[in-house]
């Protein structure tokens, strides 16, 4: 996945592509491109296109958005699909168990967990779920391909009128390309035993074009326990007229199953009881499936976008082995099956308000969640013989925004916005004391300034309150299910509010900077906990951080990026020294080095630093620091393009995830607190060979 996309720029018209071109630029800057004056005896150049050097002075909101895609990432070594968020500044995606299942997420100092606080909208469709079997938010990102990728928006903080649920830390959208100037095979072997195949081209029909694209992974993976991935993506896409209405068609098909070695406690490594590799349980895994259907019409001033989706997920787990049951073990089963299906409908204008130049943006949405199965079940071996939850639920949202910019003077932009979400549902429980129905309504106002200094500096400020949705079976939670006691229901939306200050500095020759200063204050962290089957509140929290990103094109062939963060969360309410907030890293870096020359050499090189988090609240137990490096490069000839990727170059000994807290291996006569850490993955070498017709 590291090939830098190229793409000579003579005849080119303005659509997108799959390789990385003068085109794409035209597309994002709405301009056409005149190649009227274009002959065959014109010198024919290779252009890059870095979606990080795309002008954002004069449009952008606030200092931490952004637009990342083309050979952003299209260069960098991605170690799993999950990585794809990665080219945010700041972002984080580990692991802590088999690559099947949703990543763990880490952003502002949030242990997003699953996605809890950051959304992600693949053209058009939410990917978190909500009121999942698993973990609330969760954002599963195994369907996408990541070569179709064409760009990635990102946004941070409650400020935006048209960001919803799960956008307290941030939000991006992930938009697929219309079609491919070129068609390719791509097949990938590398250590592990992984072999993965991606085919995909484009068929031009008389009112658009038809992208097709297919994916098989399998692999073993680098741990004792062979992983036995077996992975199928498939995508549609039309993009064109329908009955001469703009329109954009997704259908995705995705299926996966898997073996997976989860989290392991330190001392069953350090007594030499199991590699540091090894697993306690080898019956851990899963399957899902995810089919989806979206599409975008453009009607004038408004957009009208749909999407419907059905998932299912299977998922076997023990974290604390036999700590509840020395006979049968703690092992269970969290099984999801839905249909989710949605859509929203937004307006953009121009005018004038009393004499002062304005763009506003209107919109409403609803989705609906319908969650057949909701299941958690004892298991032996992958067998099931005991119910703890057989749940469903039904979840309908309707939300309204709108946003207004003005110019209030030639340099000064003023933003504001208001939204209102509105949340129903219903939940049928095995215990009918955990049944029943409600509602919950929250407002959300929004304000944004920002003030062009100069050509090349903007200045910004904005402020706004948000919102993460938990777990519908939150709100009528009676019994817990694992241990009978009783329980008391809680709030669904939870509300956050946050602020920033800024700059961003484009000097328009291939270098921008940003700096952000952030605050954001949330009323609790409460989270429905799957691997428990209830819910888990916490006490407010506050974080504090600034974050640094830099892009410079040294050259026409080199480029280097950086984004480092630094943020500090505690829980409010509580003393000093028992207050911190358990595996919440403080400190993010990442920097890239890439070079695209003119011989057919691309050549990435990429280093991400993961600072130490405190396990308990207390800071008694910690994590440390982690500092992964990958490289990759590649040569091009004609149709021909073969590449190398390693990926944790220098073989460290670092860790995705830890935690902290209590189980008991069998053997053991009684249960101990002990740290439970997932390896990253040793030193990965992959071999790459690309056939492009």
């Amino acid at each position: 996945m590291s090939f830098a996309h190229k793409t000579k720029s003579s005849n080119l018209h303005c659509r997108s592509l799959s390789t990385i071109a003068l085109g794409v630029a035209c597309a994002v800057s709405m301009q056409p491109l005149d190649v009227s004056a274009q002959s065959s005896s014109d010198v024919i150049e290779e252009v890059v296109v870095w979606g990080r050097s795309l002008q954002l002075l004069g449009n952008a909101v606030s200092s931490s958005q952004g637009v990342v895609g083309y050979a952003d990432f299209s260069t960098r070594p991605l170690a799993r699909v999950g990585e794809l968020v990665e080219v945010v500044p700041g972002m984080i995606a580990t692991q802590h168990s088999g690559p099947g299942k949703a990543n763990q997420y880490f952003l502002r100092g949030f242990n997003l967990d699953h996605g809890s606080d950051f959304s992600t909208f693949f053209d058009g469709m939410p990917v978190n779920f909500r009121t999942h079997a698993h973990a609330q938010g969760y954002m599963d990102l195994n369907f996408i391909i990541p070569e179709l990728i064409e760009r990635i928006d990102f946004k941070k903080g409650p400020y935006f009128a048209n960001s919803g649920d799960f956008s307290l830390a941030g939000t991006n959208s992930m938009k697929t390309y219309d079609s491919l100037e070129r068609g390719f095979v791509e097949v990938t072997a590398g250590s592990g035993d992984e072999i993965r195949i991606v085919a995909a081209d484009s068929l031009s029909t008389e009112e658009g074009s038809l992208l097709y694209a297919l994916e098989h992974q399998q692999t073993n993976g680098m741990f004792v326990l062979d992983q036995d991935v077996r992975k199928y993506n498939g995508l549609l896409k039309y993009a064109g007229e329908i009955a001469g209405i703009s329109s954009q068609l997704t259908l995705t098909a995705y299926e996966s199953e898997w073996i997976s070695t989860n989290q392991v406690p330190q001392r069953a490594v350090t007594s030499g009881q199991i590699d540091r590799f090894g697993f306690i349980d080898p019956d851990l895994g899963g399957q899902s499936h995810r089919y989806s259907l979206s599409g975008r019409f453009k009607f004038g001033e408004w957009d009208l976008t749909a999407y419907a989706s059905a998932y299912y997920m299977s998922l076997i787990n023990n974290p604390t082995y036999v700590l509840n049951d020395p006979i049968n073990g703690d092992e269970f089963e969290q099984e999801d099956k839905r249909v989710l299906f949605g859509g929203s409908l937004v307006r953009e204008s121009r005018f004038d308000f009393m004499g002062l130049e304005a763009a506003g943006l209107f919109g409403a949405e609803i989705r609906v969640d319908d969650v057949q199965e909701l299941n958690m079940f004892d298991t032996r071996s992958r067998l099931r013989y005991g119910s703890v939850r057989e749940d469903s639920a039904r979840e309908l949202s309707l939300s309204t925004f709108a946003e207004s910019e003005f110019a209030l003077s030639e340099n000064l932009r003023l933003t504001t916005g208001l939204r209102a979400d509105y949340i129903r549902f219903d939940v049928e429980a095995l215990r009918a004391q955990n049944s029943g129905t409600d509602s919950d309504a929250l407002l959300q106002p929004k304000f944004g300034l920002a003030y062009r200094l100069s050509d090349s500096l903007e200045l910004y400020a904005n402020y706004g309150h948000g919102f993460h949705s938990n777990d519908v079976r939150a709100a009528v939670n009676r019994i817990n299910p694992v241990t009978g006691e009783n329980t008391e229901a809680q709030d669904i939306l939870v509300e956050g509010r946050g602020g920033e200050i800024g700059f961003r500095y484009d000097n328009l020759k291939g270098f921008n900077v940003t700096l952000t200063a952030f605050e954001l204050a949330t009323d609790s962290e409460l989270v429905f906990v799957g691997d428990a089957g209830t819910t888990e509140p916490s006490d407010p929290t506050r974080r504090s951080g600034v974050e640094l990103n830099a892009f410079y094109s040294i050259n026409e062939r080199l480029v280097i990026d950086l984004s480092a963060a630094r943020a500090s969360g505690h829980f409010r309410g509580l003393p000093d020294g028992a207050n911190s907030i358990t595996d919440a890293h403080e400190v993010v870096a990442a920097a890239g080095l890439t070079y695209v020359g003119t011989q057919g050499i691309t050549a990435s090189l990429r280093v991400r630093y993961f600072g130490d988090a405190a396990l308990t609240v207390d800071d008694s137990v910690m994590k440390g620091n982690s500092t992964l490096i990958n490289a990759g490069v590649s040569y091009a000839a004609g149709a021909w393009e073969m590449g190398i990727d390693v990926l944790n170059l220098l073989d460290a000994e670092d860790d995705d995830i830890a935690y902290f807290f209590e189980s008991r291996l069998p053997g053991e006569v009684e249960a101990m607190e002990d740290i439970h850490f997932h390896p990253s993955n040793p030193r990965v070498i992959r071999a790459i060979l690309r056939y492009s017709f």
